[in-house]
C-alpha cells in the first residue's frame, strides 16, 4: 500500500476529527459566511469593519457571525460598545488560504 494510500486509511480512523472538519466546512460553506472568513483573515476586526467590507446589512452579517460563533470557528470579544471577531482555529485560516489560492489564483500561476 503506497503511503497516500496509508494516509487516507489513517485519517478514517480519526472520526472525531473528520466530525470537526465536516462542521467547520458545512459553517463556512456559505458565500457570506465565506466572505467574512476572508476579510477576518488572521487578524481582528469589528463589526462595523465587517459590514463595511463585505457591503450588506449589520443584521445580516451579525446572522451570519452567530453562526460562525456557534460552530466555533469565530471568537469574540466586546470593547465597550464595540465588538471584535477573530477566526478562532489556525487550521481555519489554513484552509482559506488553500481555497484562496485554488480559486482565487491567477490562471497564469496554474500549470
Amino acid at each position: 500500500m503506497n503511503t497516500a494510500s496509508q494516509d487516507i486509511f489513517s485519517l478514517i480512523g480519526r472520526s472525531g476529527q473528520i466530525e470537526l472538519a465536516a462542521h467547520a466546512m458545512k459553517a463556512i460553506a456559505h458565500p457570506l459566511r465565506l466572505k467574512i472568513l476572508c476579510v477576518l483573515g488572521d487578524q481582528e476586526v469589528n463589526v462595523q469593519d465587517i459590514v463595511d467590507a463585505v457591503g450588506t446589512s449589520q443584521s445580516n452579517i451579525s446572522q451570519h457571525l452567530a453562526i460562525l460563533r456557534d460552530k466555533e470557528i469565530v471568537n469574540w470579544r466586546k470593547d465597550g460598545n464595540r465588538v471584535f471577531y477573530k477566526v478562532a482555529d489556525g487550521r481555519t485560516l489554513t484552509l482559506i488560504g488553500m481555497m484562496r489560492e485554488v480559486f482565487c489564483g491567477e490562471e497564469s500561476d496554474r500549470a
